[in-house]
């Protein structure tokens, strides 16, 4: 039963990670923080640190080990963008307001 329990644990990181690529070459085609949430990336990228923090205490590292790694790559990226988006966003307003006097 407790290799079962690798495989699925495994499966679920691997269905949530498939999200993350997507996200993050939509934040960069948008070019816009618009719609995103920090608060929720940070939220989801503790939650990677942790499964990898009990991973580490447990001494339980298996294959599903670097899933967790990996998801939490790419929620910190996705992170960054976001800050490097706000800064556009910034930017474009000073520039509208500054064509709009």
């Amino acid at each position: 039963m407790g290799e079962l329990a690798v495989h699925l644990e495994a499966a679920m990181v691997i269905a949530f990670g498939i999200s993350w690529p997507l996200s993050i070459i939509k934040s960069l085609r948008a070019k816009t923080a618009k719609g995103k949430s920090v608060v929720f990336l940070v939220m989801i990228f503790l939650g990677y640190v942790c499964g990898v923090v009990s991973k580490l205490l447990s001494g339980n590292i298996q294959y599903n080990f670097w899933f967790y790694i990996l998801n939490a790559v790419m929620v910190f990226t996705d992170i960054v963008i976001y800050f490097r988006n706000r800064k556009l966003d910034a930017q474009r307003a000073a520039m509208n307001a500054n064509n709009e006097q």
